[in-house]
């Protein structure tokens, strides 16, 4: 299976944006489905948005929609997160993931595998 290797995190002030990258190393994004996950520190995992590539169909935590856009690269070797307006309760570790079945229960997190070691994300108030 690929190698999944989050980037683009950092401390960014309420308001701001971030845009997260997730490469493929080594392949393309051979699932159905990709999603981004965050945690918080003392948290769980927490699901935050998924991307269908059949149909480019997308889905978002109630707490991103509106603010935050998944999209995927031509290749389907690259997966995007652009984050708008950053609350201080975005801040978490970012993470993409795969997921082998539909946007069925996509808000699970534990219905996710090979996770990337993910990006930092802090906003500041």
């Amino acid at each position: 299976q690929v190698q999944l290797v989050e980037s683009g995190g950092g401390l960014v002030q309420a308001g701001g944006s971030l845009r997260l990258s997730c490469a493929a190393s080594g392949g393309t994004f051979d699932y159905p489905v990709m999603g981004w996950l965050r945690q918080a520190p003392g948290k769980g995992r927490e699901f935050v948005s998924a991307i269908k590539w059949a149909g480019n169909t997308t889905y978002y935590a109630d707490s991103v929609k509106g603010r935050f856009t998944i999209s995927g690269g031509d290749a389907k070797n690259t997966l995007y997160l652009q984050m708008n307006s950053l609350r201080p309760e975005d801040t978490a570790r970012y993470f993409c993931a795969a997921r082998e079945h539909g946007l069925v229960g996509v808000t699970v997190a534990s219905t996710y595998h090979n996770w990337g070691h993910g990006t930092q994300v802090t906003v500041s108030s």
